[in-house]
């Protein structure tokens, strides 16, 4: 592999899917698991695509930066980047659901319930990884029981090479903490642990076990 050829498309943080102009879901990724990963790969020698939702962070040196707020638009950014990458690596936490009908103006507090239907968003890293051709993909699983089941469900519904899980229940490891602790389970059937600890070097472990059993070119 000729690293200064290789390609890396990296998402992180999350979405915010706007119930009106003010207001919005959303989750508690601050995105430095995907920033870590972003430098580590820009320190190998890839040129890296970075789509980030909203955090608190400044672009990695030498990353091409592609700021969304919305899943559509981190969707419609990826596919746009997505078949000239090498290597997918989605660590962004999508919203699996976003308002049917957005409020053009500020929902004025009343005394009664409010109800707000919600409808799915596209599954980004599924989407892409049926329409890989060389690519290799990779997904992130961030669970609060089952890790494992979970994780292994998703490798195989979405159609990726690898995935990452951890668990997030904990307040030390996972979103927002600066420490990590995970384990990737590959499509053939490998499974590999690192951590706690920092991001950085979680996710140079990554990296690392990824291209490391991947084939050579």
């Amino acid at each position: 592999m000729n690293a200064s050829n290789f390609t890396c498309l990296i998402t992180a943080g999350p979405t915010r899917e706007y119930v009106d102009p003010v207001r919005f879901f959303s989750n508690a990724s601050s995105g430095k698991m995907g920033y870590a990963l972003a430098s580590a790969a820009v320190e190998r020698g890839w040129s890296v695509d970075l789509v980030s939702g909203p955090v608190c962070l400044a672009p990695p040196s030498g990353v091409s930066f592609h700021p969304v707020v919305t899943a559509a638009e981190m969707e419609s950014a990826c596919r746009q980047l997505f078949p000239a990458c090498d290597l997918l690596v989605m660590c962004a936490a999508v919203a699996d659901y976003r308002p049917v009908s957005p409020a053009k103006r500020k929902i004025k507090k009343k005394d009664e319930s409010l109800v707000i239907h919600l409808e799915p968003t596209v599954d980004i890293a599924k989407a892409l990884a049926t329409e890989k051709r060389h690519q290799l993909c990779v997904g992130f699983a961030a669970e609060t029981d089952h890790v494992e089941t979970h994780a292994r469900r998703k490798l195989r519904q979405k159609n990726l090479d690898w995935i990452v899980a951890n668990d997030v229940s904990s307040p030390e490891i996972g979103m927002e903490a600066d420490q990590n602790r995970v384990t990737l389970f590959s499509v053939t059937g490998e499974s590999r642990s690192f951590g706690p600890a920092p991001k950085s070097d979680v996710a140079d472990f990554i990296l690392g076990a990824i291209m490391g059993a991947a084939p050579r070119g």
